[in-house]
C-alpha cells in the first residue's frame, strides 16, 4: 500500500460489499479521511430485466444504494452516489451487444474498470467539486513503487486465488500514482474476519457476481438476434442455432447436437450467422492476434520480448513472446497450444508479478 498517506483524503469505490467496505476501514485505520464515491448505473427503462440475485446492473440497485448508505453512516464517511447511467449505456452496455453481434465474447469488467471505475466516475466527482487525494477500491491487487523507474507498477495479489490484476491491465499509468488498493496483501479470510469483528453491515454473497441480472439476452432488439446453421468445418449443415449471442469458443452444452464424439464451438461467423463446431482438439491455437493494447509497466514497445500472457481470469499465464505490430496492437506467440482462445476476451502480459499490459484479443490462428 502507498506510504505516507496519513492525513490524506481518499476516496473509496464503494460497492455495498464486504471488499470496498473493508478497504474503507483499514485506510480509516491508517489515519485517512475517507469518502465513499458510488456509481448508479441501472437505467429504469431496462424494464426487461427482471431478475433476483445481485448484479452489476439491475433493479436491484436501489437496494445496494440503500445499503451502501447504511456503511457509511456506520463508518461515518460522508457519500457522494454519481450517475453514470448514460457512460454506462454507452461504454458498456453498447459495447457489450456489439461484441456479441459481431461474434466475440466481450468482457465488460475490463471496459468499466478502465473507462468508469477508474475513469468517469472520478473525473464527474470532481467536476462536482467533490475533492479528494487518492483514490481507493477493494480489488485484490497491489501498486507499488518501483525506485529505479522512479514509477508505480501493478503487481498481482499477494493471495494468488483472489488476484484480478487481469481485470486492471487497462489503467492509466500516468495514474497509478494516485490509486490505493488496500486489500492487496490481504486474503479474502482475512478480509471477512475484520468485516466480522468490527460488525459491519455488509451482505453475505456469493464470491461471484453476475455482470447482468438476469439473461443477457433481453439487452438485445429481437430482430438483432435470428436462428442461423450449425456447421462442421467443412460447411455440412449440423442443425440449427438459436442466435450466435447465445454462443461463445469451446462451448460444449446446450449446441443440441448428438454425435459420436463431443462437439465444442470453433467458430461464430457474425457475417454468415453460422457457429462452427468440431472436436475439442481443434480447439487449441498458439498464435493470437491482440488490439487495444495498453502499456503499463513499460513504453511502448518497439521489439519482440518474452513474457507470461493470461488469455481469461482463470488462465494460468504461459510463457510466450510479445511481438509489437503497431503502437497498440501485436502479435502474441505461446510457446505451447493454448484452449480456446476467444475474441473479445483480454489478454494480459506479465513478468513474474509485474502487469506489464494488455489488450483485446481480435483473431487467432
Amino acid at each position: 500500500m502507498n506510504k505516507g498517506i496519513t492525513g490524506a483524503t481518499v476516496a473509496v469505490g464503494m460497492s455495498g460489499g464486504v471488499d470496498s467496505t473493508v478497504a474503507a476501514v483499514l485506510l480509516q485505520r491508517m489515519g485517512c479521511t475517507v469518502i465513499g464515491l458510488t456509481m448508479s448505473v441501472f437505467s429504469a427503462e431496462s424494464s426487461s430485466v427482471h431478475p433476483p440475485g445481485h448484479s452489476c446492473y439491475g433493479p436491484g440497485e436501489s437496494e445496494t444504494l440503500e445499503n451502501v448508505r447504511l456503511i457509511a453512516e456506520r463508518l461515518g464517511i460522508d457519500l457522494f452516489i454519481i450517475d453514470l447511467k448514460s457512460e454506462f449505456r454507452q461504454n458498456v452496455l453498447n459495447y457489450f451487444t456489439d461484441e456479441y453481434l459481431n461474434g466475440r465474447t466481450p468482457n465488460p469488467c475490463v471496459r468499466c474498470n478502465a473507462m468508469l471505475k477508474f475513469g468517469s466516475l472520478l473525473d464527474k466527482a470532481r467536476s462536482a467539486g467533490i475533492k479528494f487525494d487518492k483514490y481507493a477500491t477493494g480489488h485484490y491487487i497491489r501498486n507499488v513503487y518501483d525506485r529505479e523507474s522512479g514509477h508505480f507498477r501493478l503487481k498481482k495479489a499477494a493471495c494468488l486465488p483472489k488476484d484480478q490484476s487481469y481485470f486492471l491491465y487497462g489503467l492509466n499509468a500516468d495514474c497509478l500514482k494516485d490509486f490505493i488498493f488496500p486489500l492487496g496483501e490481504c486474503s479474502k479470510k482475512d478480509v471477512r474476519c475484520l468485516a466480522a469483528e468490527m460488525d459491519l453491515p455488509v451482505p453475505v454473497r456469493s464470491e461471484s457476481q453476475d455482470f447482468l441480472a438476469g439473461d443477457y439476452a433481453s439487452l438485445f432488439i429481437r430482430d438483432q438476434v435470428q436462428p442461423g446453421n450449425i456447421v462442421n468445418e467443412d460447411g455440412d449443415i449440423l442443425g440449427t442455432h438459436n442466435g450466435i449471442i447465445n454462443y461463445t469458443i469451446g462451448q460444449r452444452k446446450g449446441i443440441g447436437i448428438a454425435a459420436e464424439t463431443p462437439l465444442y464451438v470453433l467458430n461464430i461467423a457474425s457475417d454468415k450467422n453460422t457457429i462452427t463446431v468440431g472436436p475439442k482438439n481443434r480447439l487449441y491455437k498458439n498464435i493470437l492476434f491482440a488490439v487495444n493494447i495498453n502499456y503499463l509497466s513499460m513504453d511502448d514497445l518497439t521489439t519482440p520480448i518474452k513474457i507470461h500472457a493470461k488469455i481469461r481470469q482463470n488462465h494460468k499465464p504461459q510463457v510466450a513472446e510479445l511481438i509489437p505490430l503497431t503502437e497498440r496492437s501485436a502479435k502474441v506467440t505461446f510457446n505451447e497450444p493454448q484452449l480456446a482462445i476467444t475474441c473479445g476476451q483480454s489478454v494480459v502480459f506479465y513478468d513474474g508479478d509485474i502487469v506489464l499490459g494488455g489488450g483485446i484479443i481480435d483473431r487467432v490462428i
